[in-house]
């Protein structure tokens, strides 16, 4: 049954330094395929005065003008919460939030980060070894990679993050779940490398506006597979470096292609055309012969 009733739909994304987001063009497209008008805007918090102390009015605000759903983005996937009435168990799960559904006066937060990783990962990097993974970064994004690669299977999960006490506190959350892994938040990086089979990354890091590799170049070897969730730019420093020493590549368009195509689904109760927006979105990024979930490397 369409949750969507009128001639149109507003939503939004929340987050800070947005401007080059794909997810406004995703939505809308989709939108006019199923029929009806689809407005989306950035909310962007990046330079504004009180930054992320605005977030709670700006979920009222989006209230007041009507949008029926909003994307949450870094930073605020965590900070968020706070401010809803309502979780998903894979939000409560994950402790962060990407998606709020705005609904009878009311704020459900759901996330569809880990989905849309996991669906990514399954279909660039398929028969990947998930014997022992490191991951970069332990904030939102983290949170949901680190459920989506141990939904997925992996055995052994370490976890990095500058800020140790939000790794062990991932480690503690993730460990509940998936009591049969083994996860631990890293101490020395190079040992946790030498006995990797693949690499997650999953900070700001390599974004236009955080542009550099988030660690040494030398720590990449050839047996390797890595998985980015940075989408801008599609080919990151590291899938550049990383592909350059025959390491097989993920880049981050899958997860922002699937995480979008679930949130669709959730702001509007239509189910979006996956493949559709797939293709949509490889022919914005305009890479001529590459997928949207893959950026080189051996295969």
């Amino acid at each position: 049954m369409k949750t969507v009733g009128t001639a149109s739909f507003k939503a939004g994304l929340i987050g800070k330094g947005i401007q080059a987001s794909l997810t406004p063009a995703l939505h809308m497209a989709e939108g006019r395929a199923q029929g009806f008008e689809y407005s989306y805007e950035l909310l962007d918090l990046d330079g504004v005065d009180g930054g992320g102390e605005r977030l709670a009015d700006l979920l009222a605000e989006a209230e007041r003008r009507g949008l029926g759903g909003l994307n949450i983005t870094h930073p605020f996937k965590q900070q968020v919460i706070e401010f809803l009435d309502t979780l998903s168990d894979e939000a409560v799960a994950l402790g962060a939030v990407n998606t709020v559904v705005l609904r009878g006066g009311r704020r459900h937060g759901h996330n569809t980060d880990w989905w849309g990783f996991a669906e990514g990962f399954r279909r660039g990097l398929p028969r990947a070894d998930l014997t022992s993974v490191v991951q970069l970064g332990a904030g939102g994004a983290g949170a949901a990679t680190a459920f989506a690669i141990l939904h997925s299977g992996a055995a052994r999960l370490t976890i990095f993050d500058q800020d140790e006490n939000r790794a062990l506190a991932l480690v503690e959350n993730t460990q509940r779940h998936f009591p049969n892994a083994f996860i631990r938040a890293g101490a020395d990086l190079s040992e946790a490398m030498a006995s990797a089979s693949g690499l997650i990354h999953a900070t700001p890091t390599g974004m236009a506006k955080y542009p550099g590799l988030p660690l040494p170049a030398d720590l990449l070897r050839f047996s390797l597979w890595v998985a980015e969730v940075v989408y801008f730019p599609l080919s990151t420093e590291l899938v550049i470096e990383a592909g350059r020493r025959g390491c097989r590549t993920l880049n981050g368009g899958g997860m922002a292609v699937f995480q979008a195509v679930k949130a669709f689904q959730l702001f509007t109760g239509i189910e979006p055309d996956a493949e559709r927006m797939l293709k949509h979105f490889e022919e914005m990024t305009r890479i001529p012969g590459e997928s949207a979930l893959a950026a080189g490397g051996s295969r």
